[in-house]
């Protein structure tokens, strides 16, 4: 690979890095938001309205699919670097958010502190749940992805991209809707109700997401001339 390609491959990696981190760190400050994905709004499930799911799931999913197409296009160990960006991303938006639920608001400012407090008080707790479920559930994904890779020897994108997204959704959905419980964010009775439609909307959203998953992965490697398979190494 010539030094151009290179260099056009490191910044697609690098976007694609901060679209993770950016669709990370937006579901952690946004997800005390509730609402009901309309044309399911009648159906419920365990006592809660089948998709009654926060908003901050919405960018969750990308998540997924640029670590699937990381995996795909630099192997696993750039995917790998990606995940525990995020982590620190994520680490880093907690601490700024805790210094500033301590300064003091004044009198004229249009966001008082009860307001604010309101909104991203219980994001120190979403944090620390969802980053728990977060490093459970991405590690999970990549190993899975990659075991299915090697199993059909880079054949049947689809299979890896979704049995990966399946397995490792439910454990992020499960474990984040565990912790918000135990720490009171979330009453115990809308557990399941909430584990079951949070792991279905996501389920959907991996099948809608394969053809777009396809499609770059065709955009990226007709660029570069990648077999099945082949991935671009960045380090050498």
């Amino acid at each position: 690979m010539n030094k151009k390609d290179k260099n056009l491959a490191f910044k697609i990696y690098l976007y694609l890095g901060a679209l993770f981190i950016t669709s990370l760190v937006v579901s952690n400050l946004i997800f005390q938001k509730f609402f009901i994905w309309q044309p399911f709004g009648e159906l419920t499930i365990f006592g809660v309205s089948l998709f009654e799911i926060s908003v901050g799931i919405l960018p969750y999913p990308v998540t997924f699919v640029i670590t699937d197409l990381v995996s795909e296009i630099f192997g696993k160990k750039k995917a790998n670097q990606i995940v525990i960006a995020g982590i620190f991303a994520s680490f880093f938006s907690l601490a700024i958010v805790y210094v500033s639920t301590l300064a003091r608001a004044t009198d004229w400012s249009p966001v008082s502190d009860s307001m604010f407090t309101s909104v991203f008080g219980n994001t120190m707790v979403a944090v620390f749940a969802s980053m728990i479920a977060y490093l459970l559930a991405q590690f999970v994904d990549i190993q899975i992805y990659h075991f299915w890779k090697s199993l059909t020897k880079g054949k049947h994108l689809w299979l890896r991209n979704n049995f990966s997204t399946f397995f490792s959704q439910f454990i992020d959905t499960f474990t984040v809707v565990l912790l918000l419980c135990v720490f009171g964010d979330i009453d115990w009775g809308v557990f399941v109700g909430l584990v079951l439609s949070g792991f279905l909307f996501k389920v959907l959203i991996a099948f809608l997401d394969t053809p777009f998953l396809y499609f770059f992965v065709y955009l990226i490697r007709k660029r570069f001339g990648l077999k099945i398979g082949e991935e671009i190494d960045l380090e050498s």
